[in-house]
Order: C-alpha cells, then sequence, then structure tokens
C-alpha cells in the first residue's frame, strides 16, 4: 500500500501543514483510501513547505511542495489512484524527475540522514534505520579508550562554532578525576537565521540522545545527561520528551541500558531565551539556577564544569554525528572535507536566496557552489552582494570571495567564523553599514554586561553606526569603530564580547566605501538606509494614480493622466510609491 507523510516541522506548521494533514487524514479513514497517512520532520526544504512524500511498495518517492489543502484531492485522484505523479507540484523524487532536484541530490547528509523521512515521534522508525546499534556496538565492546580514539581519528569537531576536536574533549573528561561527571547538549540555538539544532531535534531527536548515551560511556562515570533547550522551541521540547520516554521503556536510556550495568538518565533544562548561555560557562550556570554569565577560564569544563563536576558539552549537530561514526566507521567520515576539517556541515540557508532551508555539504565545498549549485542563486536574479556566516558573531564574506572553501581555517581568514551554521545571503539591496548596525544591535542587547567594554564599547559602536545610517556620520567614525572593535574584542571575558565586532570590522574591510558613502555623501548606495533617500516623480509618469493610492500620507497629489507629484515635507520615505509604479515613474536617490 501506498504511503503518504506530511512534513510536521515548524517550518511546515507554519506554511499551514496541519491542515494539509488534516485534509489528508479524512481521506486516509475512508474504505478503500489506498494509502497510508504519516508524519515526518523537515527534510530541508523550507522554502517549499507544506511538503508532501508518497512512497509506494516499488521504493519509489514523490516529495510534492506547497501542498495547500485545496490541492490534496488532485494528488490523490491523479496519483494514488491513477499512479501518475502531479509534475507540475513535484519537487523532488528518487528517479529522474522534480523541479529542485539538485537541492538535495547535491547534499551530503549524516547529520540530516533521517529528518524528513522517518516519523520523530516513533521509536520504530528510528530502529528501522539502525536506530541505537551504534550504541550497542559500543557497550558490546566494551572500550570506552578505543571509542574515543576513533572519534578522534575521524576528525569531527565541535560544531557548535569553536571547532575543537571533539574526541580531545571527551578524552580530557575522562582523564579528569571526579567519581560524577556530565555531558550536555547544547541546544540554546540563538543565532538569527539559525534553525539548524531545532529542526534536527524536532525531526531525529533519537539520534542526539544515542550520541549523548555514547559520549557518556566514553567519559565514564556519567548517569545524568542534560539538553540545555530554548524554550522558545516547543516542539523540539515536545519531541524530546517523547524520545527519552520511548527509549527508557525500551531500556535504551535508564537503568541497565541493553542489560549492562551502564546507566544514563537525560533531563531537559529550558533556556529562557539569553543569547549568551549559548557560552558554556554561561550555560552551566543557568542549569544551576544562577544567572547566565561567563565565567573565567581555566579551569575548563573538563575538568570543573557543572556543579564543579567534570563536563563534556557539544553541541546538537556534534552529537548527531557520533552513531553515523560508530556504525560507518572514523574513515567513513574522514574520508569527506579538507585536511583540519572533516566530514559534513549543516548550514541554515536564509536572505535572499531561492531555495531558502537546510543543507548539509562536505566540508571543502566553495561558498559559491552552496548558493548558486545547491540553493538556486539569487531571488529575481539581482546580484549576489555578500554571506553573513557564524550569525552576530561571524562576519560578511564578499562575493569576490565566493570561492572561498568551507572549512575552519579558511572562513577564519576571511575574518568570519563557521559559527554554528547559519549562512545569510545577501543582495545588491542589502545596506553593509545597516547589517553592521543590525548584529551589533543584537549582540549589544545580550550581553550579559560583566565586562566594561562589550557593556559599554558595544553601546558606543550601535550609537555610531545608527548615526551614519541616519545620515549624521562624522568623518572620524570609521577610525573610531575600528578602535572600539578592537578594544571589545581584546578586553571581553566570553567569546559573545570577543567576537561580537566581527560583522563591523569585516563589513568595514571589504565595503568601506559604502561606509565612506553614508559619511561623506549622505547617501545609501543600496539605496536602503530610509534617512538618506529621496523620492521624486519624473516624466515617465502616465498619472495612473497607483502611487497616490498607496501613499497613505497624502504626500502625493496629482490628477488622472497627468503628472504627479511628490512633497517631501509630507514623505515619511516609506517606498510605497516605488514599489507600486509600473512605470519606473518614481525616481529613488
Amino acid at each position: 500500500m501506498m504511503k503518504i507523510l506530511v512534513g510536521l516541522g515548524t517550518c511546515g506548521i507554519a506554511a499551514g501543514a496541519e491542515e494539509t494533514y488534516r485534509k489528508l487524514s479524512t481521506h486516509s479513514q475512508a474504505d478503500g483510501a489506498g494509502f497510508q497517512l504519516g508524519k515526518t520532520g523537515c527534510i530541508g526544504m523550507c522554502y517549499r513547505e507544506p511538503l508532501v512524500e508518497v512512497r509506494d511498495d516499488k521504493g519509489a518517492r514523490f516529495t510534492y511542495g506547497a501542498v495547500s489543502p485545496d490541492k490534496v484531492d488532485r494528488i490523490l485522484e491523479e496519483h494514488i489512484k491513477g499512479g501518475k505523479p502531479v509534475d507540475e507540484w513535484l519537487v523532488w523524487s528518487n528517479d529522474t524527475v522534480g523541479s529542485d532536484k539538485p537541492y538535495l541530490d547535491n547534499q551530503s547528509r549524516i547529520v540530516l540522514r533521517n529528518c524528513g523521512t522517518i516519523d520523530p515521534e516513533s521509536l520504530e522508525d528510528y530502529l528501522a534505520v539502525e536506530g541505537y546499534q551504534a550504541l550497542k556496538r559500543v557497550l558490546d565492546n566494551k572500550d570506552p579508550e578505543g571509542l574515543i580514539t576513533q572519534i578522534i581519528e575521524s576528525g569531527l569537531r565541535g560544531r557548535g562554532g569553536a571547532g575543537f576536536l571533539s574526541g580531545m574533549k571527551w578524552r580530557f573528561a575522562r582523564m579528569a578525576a571526579g567519581k560524577r561527571k556530565y555531558v550536555i547538549c547544547n541546544a540554546d540555538e540563538g543565532d538569527p537565521g539559525a534553525f539548524m539544532d531545532r529542526s534536527v531535534l524536532e525531526s531525529d531527536p533519537h539520534s542526539v540522545l544515542e550520541g549523548m548515551a555514547i559520549a557518556a560511556y566514553a567519559i565514564g562515570n556519567v548517569s545524568v545527561g542534560i539538553i540545555y533547550v530554548r524554550a522558545e522551541y516547543p516542539k523540539a521540547i515536545e519531541r524530546l520528551n517523547i524520545a527519552i520516554k520511548q527509549a527508557e521503556e525500551r531500556g535504551l536510556l535508564g537503568d541497565k541500558i541493553f542489560g549492562t550495568d551502564f546507566e544514563f538518565h537525560v533531563k531537559l533544562k529550558e533556556g529562557a531565551g539569553a543569547f549568551v548561555c549559548g557560552e558554556e560557562t554561561a550555560l552551566m550556570q543557568s542549569v544551576e539556577g544562577k544567572r547566565g554569565m561567563p565565567k573565567v577560564r581555566p579551569p575548563f569544563p573538563a575538568t570543573k564544569g557543572l556543579w564543579d563536576c567534570p563536563t563534556n558539552i557539544n553541541n546538537v549537530e556534534t552529537y548527531a554525528n557520533v552513531p553515523w561514526i560508530v556504525l560507518k566507521g572514523a574513515g567513513a567520515f574522514n574520508s569527506m572535507g579538507t585536511e583540519n576539517s572533516k566530514g559534513s556541515k549543516v548550514f541554515a540557508m536564509a536572505g535572499k536566496v531561492k531555495r531558502g532551508g537546510l543543507v548539509e555539504v562536505p566540508m571543502g565545498i566553495t561558498i559559491r557552489e552552496i548558493v548558486f549549485g545547491i540553493c538556486g542563486g539569487i531571488k529575481e536574479d539581482k546580484k549576489f552582494k555578500a554571506v553573513q556566516m557564524g550569525g552576530p558573531s561571524g562576519g560578511c564574506i564578499p562575493a569576490e570571495l565566493q570561492n572561498t572553501i568551507i572549512d575552519y581555517e579558511s572562513i577564519n581568514k576571511t575574518g568570519a567564523i563557521m559559527g554554528s551554521g547559519g549562512l545569510v545571503v545577501m543582495d545588491e539591496t542589502t545596506c553593509m553599514v545597516d547589517v553592521a548596525r543590525f548584529f551589533l544591535d543584537f549582540t549589544q542587547r545580550e550581553s550579559c554586561g560583566k565586562c566594561t567594554f562589550c557593556r559599554i564599547g558595544s553601546k558606543r559602536m550601535l550609537e555610531v553606526l545608527t548615526r551614519i545610517t541616519e545620515g549624521k556620520g562624522r568623518e572620524t567614525d570609521i577610525d573610531l569603530l575600528l578602535d572600539l572593535a578592537q578594544r571589545v574584542k581584546n578586553t571581553s571575558l566570553c567569546g559573545l564580547g570577543q567576537t561580537a565586532p566581527n560583522p563591523v570590522l569585516t563589513t568595514i574591510k571589504y565595503f568601506r566605501s559604502e561606509y565612506e558613502a553614508h559619511i561623506s555623501n549622505k547617501k545609501c548606495p543600496a539605496h536602503s538606509c530610509n534617512q538618506l533617500l529621496t523620492y521624486s516623480i519624473n516624466d515617465l509618469c502616465t498619472g495612473c494614480l497607483l502611487c497616490k493610492r498607496a501613499c497613505k500620507f497624502d504626500a502625493i497629489s496629482g490628477e488622472k493622466k497627468v503628472k504627479h507629484v511628490i512633497d517631501m515635507s509630507k514623505c515619511t520615505k516609506c517606498g510605497e510609491c516605488f514599489k507600486v509604479c509600473n512605470f519606473h515613474a518614481v525616481a529613488r536617490d
């Protein structure tokens, strides 16, 4: 019998997938429906949600995009009953058809291997794809040192941003003295535009639980693991709780796992949304019930962490890699990537890109191959300008460096950082000064305030950037920003402050002329900063009245078929007249 799966990750639900599921559910309950209905998580094609997949008995898979409830009847009639796919809505298949095949076919999915293919609320589905077999193998082998060596040889580096060798972190925690130790999963994903961890937790929670259990066994003396997850991720929290309960009932978590003496329990700690709690020492303070503020290191968490016990912290993506490495071997993982950056990396693609969503690519691929080869290029075929990597702590990489390969060292050389995997694409309409202002506004508000230069210096930098975008910039402002940026970087205690100036430094490095235009000419080259724009109506105006109707402030006057005029004393520079004009009669300067 055919099977129909509906993607019910947060992205799908936001696009209306629950309504589509309910419509399919009414048909599935009818006699002779001809299909079974199921649900899955996010396959990564967020730009095509709601997604519906049809699977037949021969293993063929067909994915339909933008399936609103009104499209259900036709899919059931033509595909389920008639056996003929509806080509106009088909975005991917495991055959040779689908309008967006390059998006999935050009990826190398390890972390996302089960996302969008299994039911995240079904333990049986996870077991059917070798779930918990890696943990069983580890317990059968009884060789925690050998396990750590395997993780080191794989070259797996922490995917949370710092890129430290995961196996070495495990070894340090194992070597540390302590009768009680902890493992923590950092799921406090706070970067604007990032949603990798959320999607994995919603779509394949058992893989993260299994990875944590394997790490706990390798380190030793660990009976409790904690997932620090953002409270703003209700669907991830719901599915994690389901997965934990299922695993405990089956003896895959809890006491005597697989009948051995190994004990491992997982608890959730919901974070309140403080960005600084993504920093590991602040995270542990929060778990302990204290205010989330970073601590001086050393000592490092591996020797003195949660409750002063040796603690290992990795993020969601790192743990999700572990079961695959154990089953496939270190060589299978380190055969991908570059000399010092092995395996694959998940990116959340956002911004001005045609195919936005989740992609998992081998290390060593170029920025251009991701943006154009996988994600289809820039929306409306506008000019590619830059990408922002590493979130608010990252930096902007210009289009002329689009052949930069994705690995830790190469990205760091540009002034950006890999970060956890947010990748925001920008086009010619993006103002890079305003981008720096936006990210600094975020980090300044999220500063815990412990370090003087992070607390006050970032505030002064934000004030300078704001006045530049408002046309009030001074000739000395660029040098002032550079000076403040270095002081914030050099005197901040944690990674938030040390990297907060990166968006400013990289935009000045690569787009200095835009700063100079804002300051000297009082113009925004990208026509993005409203305070620096002026609008006028030229001789191409046909008097169609569209702009006049769109203006909510009566700033446009004129009769039908007569050239209109803008009263700048009333104009709020909202740009609605420019958007609606079909004759290029509204000039923006």
